[in-house]
């Protein structure tokens, strides 16, 4: 017992050693070496039975879905599938994990955000980052050159998360993607109306898409006097706008990433300017910028983006910004972002964006990467932010104070008096194979009141109700719950009764 103790007191020592280090931020190794040697000690003390403990929560960055939460879940993903499905998107799948060298490489600066695993069985492996990178392996691997894909999965970054804003380490993304050689711009304006119809039919508030081409900001900063090697790093600098200021973002280019002052003062002229198509013809005659090649067709790519848009009947929800960058590296055209509107505090001001709920964009060198011999898939896509939309969909509910279904029970299977179990067990069987949904409580004599308040309860709309002279003349009684009018059904005509009754679809958005 004294042995115990005093290995107990070994082990809490080393513990506060280890917190020490961790506050001091000693070197990572240092760090390392410590908690191995705590972890031996604890290995020593081995389980103590009486005093065994257990943690309660979720990994950090991840969260359980209440029945509530997964009610209001499936219902956003059932618009997002439709809609998919309206624009003759295909369905697939790929691996949570990926061989560690193809992630690798495709991300720029959020590369170390990547969840590495051990090494199992001699192959290195990571978990997936996103959905776009293993939508270009397949095409790549299976020699696809057309494809309109859409993909709903989990995928895994580690990222400091911010719950509350709908941020997570394990979250779900919601992909549409068209792999194919087209005429310039067609698909593109797809992917955006795709993403309008799908953030209106949410009805979670006015939104606006933020529209940009990798062209034009490479030609921006070639003629601002960037050098090559600082493109990508300047990028990701200038797609920090939307949420610091253009000191901030200048600091950091300067401060940072040795660039010229007066070469981010520059890019600074450019990259506050947004606006419709009109700043696309604007920047068309602007004297330098004109004459780089890649901005040249950037820029009339868009004007051609802008046309399709007003026959989508969509222009209005769109603004040319020339701070969209869109950190990632694969992109290498038209980008754009969606983003949700505050309500302006005094008319006349302009509406805040106040969080990104959808992105995407033209990467047309990704799957090229892959191929062995280099040949190259013309790409476009989008993914739904569903997290954040989870999460204002939810505030809104609690807000209006909505009752949310988490069943889809048709109808309750009821009796009026004892002994009717058996009747009650055979109805509810029939109602079953006839493809309704129903429930029955599991009590041999439940109380006909107990039975209807289960019903007020749950949402159930319909309530069967079994008595001695209802199995005498051959009918059930059906009841709605929410009028409390009854009628009796011929039990041959009850499963289309009650098909009649409740094929009006239930709304929970």
């Amino acid at each position: 017992m004294a042995e115990r103790a005093a290995l107990e007191e070994l082990v809490r020592l080393q513990g506060e050693r280890v917190r020490g280090l961790k506050q001091q931020k000693a070197s990572a190794e240092q760090i390392e070496e410590e908690v191995a040697k705590l972890l031996k000690l604890k290995a020593q003390l081995g389980p103590d039975e009486g005093k065994q403990k257990f943690v309660l929560k979720t990994p950090k960055g991840t969260r359980d879905y209440s029945p509530r939460q997964m009610a209001v879940r499936e219902k956003v993903f059932d618009v997002i599938i439709s809609c998919f499905k309206r624009h003759g998107a295909e369905v697939i799948d790929t691996p949570v994990f990926e061989l560690k060298e193809t992630l690798t490489g495709k991300y720029g600066e959020d590369s170390k955000l990547i969840y590495d695993l051990k090494d199992q069985g001699g192959e290195l492996l990571s978990l997936r980052y996103d959905l776009t990178v293993p939508f270009a392996r397949y095409l790549a691997m299976n020699k696809l050159t057309n494809i309109k894909r859409y993909h709903i999965a989990k995928v895994y970054r580690r990222d400091n998360p911010a719950m509350t804003r709908g941020r997570y380490r394990e979250f779900y993304q919601c992909d549409f993607d068209i792999a194919g050689q087209f005429d310039p711009m067609i698909p593109d304006a797809e992917c955006l109306k795709i993403m309008c119809e799908i953030l209106s039919s949410l009805h979670i508030g006015d939104f606006l898409v933020k529209v940009n081409d990798r062209r034009i900001l490479d030609g921006m900063f070639a003629i601002c006097g960037v050098p090559d090697s600082k493109f990508r790093t300047i990028c990701s600098s200038v797609d920090k706008l939307d949420k610091v200021s253009w000191e901030e973002v200048k600091n950091e280019m300067v401060g940072e990433k040795g660039l010229a002052p007066e070469v981010a003062d520059h890019i600074g002229d450019y990259v506050q300017q947004h606006g419709g198509v009109s700043l696309v013809e604007q920047l068309l005659q602007d004297p330098k910028l004109s004459q780089n090649k890649q901005a040249l067709e950037g820029l009339g790519d868009l004007k051609l983006l802008f046309e399709y848009l007003t026959l989508f009947g969509i222009a209005d929800k769109i603004s040319f910004d020339l701070s969209l960058a869109r950190g990632l590296d694969y992109y290498t055209g038209v980008i754009y972002e969606a983003v949700l509107l505050q309500t302006p505090v005094r008319p006349g001001e302009e509406p805040l964006g106040v969080g990104s709920v959808a992105a995407g964009g033209r990467y047309d060198g990704l799957v090229g990467m892959f191929d062995p011999k280099g040949r190259k898939v013309p790409c476009v896509g989008l993914s739904i932010g569903v997290e954040r939309i989870f999460s204002i969909v939810e505030q809104r509910l609690e807000a209006l104070e909505e009752k949310v279904r988490t069943t889809e029970t048709q109808v309750l299977v009821a009796s009026a008096q004892k002994r009717l179990l058996e009747e009650r067990l055979k109805l509810v069987s029939e109602l079953w194979d006839a493809g309704i949904k129903a429930e029955l409580l599991y009590k041999k004599n439940p109380k006909l009141l107990n039975q209807l308040q289960y019903c007020e309860e749950a949402g159930i709309p319909l309530v069967a109700i079994i008595g001695e002279q209802e199995l005498k003349d051959g009918v059930i009684k059906l009841r709605s719950v929410a009028s409390r009018e009854e009628v009796d059904v011929r039990r041959e005509d009850l499963v289309e009764e009650i098909k009649r009754r409740t094929s009006e679809p239930l709304c929970i958005c």
